[in-house]
């Protein structure tokens, strides 16, 4: 691997030194504690930042308590009015976000581009609903004893989120917590990725000439130990987590009595059947299965084909595969670039050789250099490899063969995941018949399963988590109703 300036602290306008402070109460503070942010690119430090001890996050914890009593109080169009400045200041510094995403998250310029456009567009949608978010009518009369009566109900914030997010989406995945919180008059504490807290301590800056209470947005990196000091506070209300399964359903364990929201992983099936436009499946599929070198919850990863399809989508499939140019994520030409570390690629290469060893063939890629693992496509896989049954969250993609459509539908579902799924066919029956059958939170008709947009419900069933996200869905998950019951006539 190169190093260079470009991958270090200069490139952000740090030097090696730099301590960043972590954002609490309002305040930008240095701890006794610090941990290095590395290049995934280059394996340089970049920055240390600040990490919290438990007296710091039970501080956090009584300031955020203390701005949700003032959310509480804010107007609708001054919250709005305020999301809409957070919007604006991200889109004013797009280009260092950018930056800043592809240094410590190794993810394409390109790319990282994309996620600063697309948490513009999540603040803006947070803007826009912190005006209407509301409550509903209840027809009471719809019995005997409720006539003459009104009711309705008020959506109430439950006070204090705690957030812990990934590296893989620095800043969309935070703006997925912080922006419907904050619309929903929550006070958020985030703890981010300690492989990627910069871009979060960035959209702390922007936060604090929002407007809004000081303390309302909280960057506190912790050590995972803790972390329970957090779930303990019966002040805390709500964990929304982002994150493996494995540590997301033992965060609900200990979190007790919180209400408790868990985006977790995924190994999504796209189905591609006969009557398919197959070049564009295809394109669409690579594009899923390799982007960001797979570290994306709704990757493309378990492929399956109808047979009279088959040749001509996998040869066009493996031909884009191998067309992908790897090397710098600063660089606008690349395409596929590293993994978060070495150690990931190691194990993603690993799992490869032990499918090839239990019989499957290796069609492209499979070559690792340092943390750069090659797009890699596999078949003659079966359920029980765990390139099918597990998350690889890697470059690599498996193609099965079909003959029967249900068949297909029974194969996509035979995993203990099931956040998304992509299906391509120009058959609207059967269009309904995989969105009715195929047990994940949501089915991409005629596009791969990592289409997302930021206003839509996201979120799985399985072992892929609780809850949703997408504003408006995770601000219901954020407040809890309350209903008035009131007899005019007396």
């Amino acid at each position: 691997m190169q190093t260079g300036l470009e991958h270090g602290a200069v490139a952000l306008g740090l030097t090696t030194m730099t301590q960043r402070p972590l954002l609490i109460g309002g305040n930008w503070r240095t701890t006794a504690s610090s941990q290095a942010v590395r290049s995934p690119f280059s394996g340089d430090e970049i920055a240390r930042f600040s990490v919290a001890s438990d007296a710091e996050v039970e501080e956090a914890v009584a300031s955020a308590v203390a701005a949700a009593a003032e959310l509480r109080e804010v107007p609708r169009y001054q919250l709005a009015d305020s999301l809409r400045r957070i919007a604006d200041g991200i889109r004013a510094r797009s280009e260092e976000f950018a930056r800043t995403i592809a240094i410590e998250a190794g993810k394409p310029i390109k790319a990282s581009r994309g996620e600063a456009e697309r948490a513009v567009a999540t603040f803006i949608y947070a803007s826009e609903e912190a005006r209407r978010f509301a409550g509903e009518t209840i027809p009471l009369d719809g019995q005997a004893t409720g006539a003459g009566r009104i009711g309705w109900t008020e959506r109430f914030p439950r006070g204090v989120v705690f957030g812990i997010t990934p590296f893989n989406f620095p800043l969309n995945l935070v703006a997925h917590k912080v922006a419907p919180a904050l619309a929903s008059r929550n006070a958020i504490i985030v703890k981010p990725s300690p492989r990627t807290p910069l871009t979060s301590f960035l959209l702390g800056e922007v936060f604090l000439d929002s407007g809004l209470p000081k303390s309302a947005l909280q960057v506190v990196p912790m050590e995972i130990e803790t972390i329970d000091v957090v779930l303990r506070d019966e002040r805390v209300a709500m964990l929304s987590f982002t994150g493996s399964a494995e540590v997301g359903w033992r965060l609900r364990e200990r979190a007790a009595r919180k209400m408790v929201t868990l985006e977790l992983g995924g190994n999504a099936p796209v189905i591609v059947d006969e009557t398919a436009d197959v070049p564009f499946a295809a394109e669409r599929t690579a594009l899923a299965a390799f982007a960001y070198a797979g570290q994306v919850c709704i990757s493309a990863q378990r492929v399956l084909i109808h047979e009279r399809v088959a040749e001509v989508f996998t040869e066009a499939f493996v031909a884009r595969a191998r067309s992908l140019r790897a090397g710098d994520p600063l660089d606008e030409a690349t395409e596929l670039s590293v993994m978060i570390d070495e150690a990931a690629a190691k194990r993603a290469e690993g799992w490869i050789e032990e499918a090839v060893g239990a019989g499957a063939r290796l069609l492209c890629g499979g070559a690792r250099r340092g943390s750069l693992l090659e797009a890699t496509v596999l078949t003659d896989v079966h359920s029980e490899m765990r390139v099918c049954s597990e998350e690889v969250f890697a470059p690599i993609a498996t193609i099965q063969t079909f003959g029967d459509y249900e068949g297909a539908l029974d194969e996509a579902n035979n995993t203990r995941y099931g956040l998304q799924a992509g299906v391509f066919t120009r058959d609207m029956g059967r269009a309904l018949r995989a969105f009715r059958r195929l047990e994940v939170g949501g089915v991409m008709i005629n596009d791969a399963p990592a289409f997302r947009v930021d206003n839509m419900p996201y979120g799985g069933i399985k072992q892929s988590g609780a809850g949703r996200e997408g504003v408006r869905y995770a601000m219901e998950e954020m407040t809890e109703p309350r209903l008035i019951v009131i007899d005019p006539r007396q």
